[in-house]
This record gives C-alpha cells, structure tokens and sequence, in this order.
C-alpha cells in the first residue's frame, strides 16, 4: 500500500542521489495567473524518473539485486533504471520501442544498460520485458505502475509543500500516471485544498479517456511528439489513484505543445520534451482553470531529441503566430513582386522564402502566384499585413 510514510522514506534515501530540482517564477506563461515551474527537466539523468526506479531498487532483497533487474521504456525510465542499477551495483537490462530517440537509447548505454530494442510502441517494449523476465527470472522494475516506483515520485509532491505551500494547483504531465499518482497522494494527504491536474497528449489520451469513462481502457493505437507519455494502457494502481486523488485530467494538442516548448525556450531559456512541456501547454492554453491562481507547472523531463527541436520550433512558431504563409495571387508584369515587398516591409513583416510560378490551366493567361513566408510578431500583426495587401488591391488565396 502507498503511504505518507513510504513517500518521507523515499525522500530519505533519495536524499544523497537526486537533485531537489528549483522552482522558478514564470511570469510570461500566462499573464493572468501567477505560474510557477518545477524544474524536472534539470534533474539527474534530465528527468523525475530517477526518483521512483532508485528507491524501488534500493528496496529489493539482496536475491533480487543478484539476478538483476528489466525494465521497459520510452526513455526516460530507461535512464532513470540504468543510473540506479549502476549506482547499487546491479545488471540491467532495458527494453526500448526502436523508435526511441537516439540520444534516449545512447544515454541509457552510458549509465551502463545493455539496450534491447523492440519493434513497436512503449507497449510491445513491455511485453519483452515481461517475457525476458519470466525465461531468466529479472527482477522487473515497472515504470509507473508500481508502489515503490510511485512513492518515489511522490517526493516531488513533499518539495512543493515545502517550496510553495501557498500554491492553488499543481499541473502534471500524463502517460502511465506514476508521477501524477505520487505528487497527489502526498500533496492531497498533506493539503486536500491544493487542485491536482493532469495533462496528456491528444494522440495518447489512455489516462483521459480511462478516467472520463471510469474503467481503464487501452488505445488502439498513439500518435504524439510527447514520447514520454505515448502510453496506450493505464496501470491498476495509478488508475485507481489518479481517479480517488487528481481533481481533471486533460489533453494538449501537438502543436500546443510545440508552442509550449518554444515559450520555455525564450522566455525561460529551459529545454523541455514533448512529455516535459504538456503541463505548460495546459496553462498556456487555459485547458484548466488558472486565473488568477498560484500555479506549479512540472516540467517532468529534458530529454528532447535534438533532431526534431527544429520542426518543433517551426511548428511552435506557426502555432504562435511568429511566422505565417500566404499565397497572393498577381498579374505577370514587372513591379508586383516589388510591390508586395514594399507593403510587407513597411508593415514590418520579414519575407524569409519566395516562391513564384505561373498560373495553371483555369486561371487568367497572365496570371501567377507568389507563395511567400514571413516572419511576423503574432496573429494581429499577421492580419495587419493582410489587409494592407489587400487595400493595395492583391488578392490573397487559400486563407
């Protein structure tokens, strides 16, 4: 059974191995409420999972420490398992979909794992695990839905008692539930007033969808830039928690997220991944009731695949309105282009690309497009632009 006490021994023995991770004041998030972010993102091995898979470890008899210990991931477990099994000296074995980031699966090398990569998803990364377990007799350490695994999260819910007692609500990222099942047993345990949110990825509502119909339901299939929480099925345990001690959980879109990470990154010069930056996106977008309330943001990890931050970027910025398309439909002749440059211009658009061609079958003879990109400030300056073309008589297609 999940206890405060399990969750204050947890903190003991974690005392000496994590990072307690700061938590910053965010004031750009959304200006009409007070956020405040909880800097998983900077702990060791860059994510919140080192805390559940050491102290569950660090409770296994001397029998299962000797045989070994499995686990399966999307990553960030993998790293978390890798660290602590290296740190009390155990063999580990991991299982990853093939589809885990690169840097994921290199990280987990480096703490010492030997990798086995599945083909799949996060669930068919489980189903080895479970087989490698059963024919050479593992210890199997669970990603989320385990007591100890639990309890260790939980400890961040202790850290956020402790560094802002005086917070309105709590929004914490969604896959299995692990975390959100720790950080709302300790927090609800200890204040019952403070509102406890979760957030999934629209393209993996598993924890959403399980709660809203009230029984655990598996998904067909995921679909997210968030790997860390593409989870298809809810755990027994976190279902059961999230369900007596989460007050809504709810879901962000891809793009909402890529605006989440884009935000952390100016505004707050932190990197977060698809699955660290959901709870910002929640905020963000006002997928749950923060105005004018005192509000943590966890950011859950930092292990973000540097090989896609630029099309998160781009799609952040789109999201955004920092850059925009427009397709403008011009005659053939000498001085149009010149024109739609001096409006841009003057308007305070940037052109970035520039593509011309003429006009197809259907369209007047001496007819053309210009598909051009911009970079502008938002929405508004967009529409700015827009209306200062058309005013010049240019004809703006596919809006």
């Amino acid at each position: 059974m999940l206890t405060l006490d399990k969750i204050y021994h947890a903190r003991y023995v974690l005392k000496q191995v994590i990072r307690e991770t700061d938590i910053i004041h965010a004031p750009n998030i959304n200006p009409e409420s007070e956020i405040f972010l909880k800097t998983e993102n900077l702990q060791i091995t860059g994510s919140f999972k080192v805390r559940g898979a050491y102290y569950k470890m660090s409770q296994l008899s001397d029998e299962e420490k000797e045989r070994g210990v499995i686990a399966c991931s999307a990553g960030n477990h993998a790293q978390g398992v890798a660290l602590a099994a290296a740190k009390n000296g155990i063999n580990s074995i991991i299982c990853l979909p093939d589809g885990a980031p690169i840097s994921k699966v290199e990280a987990t090398k480096s703490y010492g794992a030997k990798v086995c990569l599945v083909k799949g998803v996060y669930d068919d990364a489980y189903a080895e695990a479970l087989r490698q377990r059963d024919e050479n007799g593992y210890t199997f350490i669970h990603p989320f839905d385990d007591e100890n695994v639990i309890a260790g999260q939980g400890t961040i819910g202790l850290e956020l008692l402790e560094q802002l007692p005086e917070m309105d609500a709590v929004i914490v990222p969604v896959g299995g539930g692990g975390l959100i099942s720790g950080v709302a047993f300790a927090i609800k345990s200890l204040n019952p007033n403070i509102k406890v949110y979760g957030v999934q990825a629209a393209g993996a509502p598993s924890m959403f969808n399980s709660v809203h119909d009230h029984k655990i339901e598996c998904l067909d299939s995921v679909s997210t830039i968030a790997d860390g929480i593409a989870v298809k099925e809810p755990g027994e345990n976190t279902f059961k928690y999230v369900s007596e001690y989460v007050d809504d959980i709810v879901t962000v879109t891809d793009d909402e997220i890529s605006a989440a990470i884009l935000a952390l990154m100016e505004k707050q010069k932190l990197v977060t991944e698809g699955a660290g930056a959901v709870s910002v996106a929640a905020a963000m977008f006002n997928k749950v009731p923060v105005k004018n309330k005192k509000v943590v943001c966890l950011l859950s990890g930092g292990n973000i695949d540097v090989t896609i931050l630029s099309r998160v970027i781009k799609r952040g910025l789109l999201m955004t309105g920092r850059t925009c398309s427009m397709n403008i439909e011009l005659i053939d002749k000498p001085g149009q282009l010149m024109d739609v440059s001096r409006i841009i211009a003057e308007a305070g658009g940037n052109v970035i690309s520039i593509h011309h061609e003429r006009a197809n079958e259907g369209s007047a003879v001496n007819g053309c497009y210009l598909r051009i990109m911009l970079e502008t400030r938002n929405y508004q300056h967009i529409d700015e632009i827009k209306t200062a073309l058309r005013e010049n008589g240019f004809k703006i297609v596919n809006d």
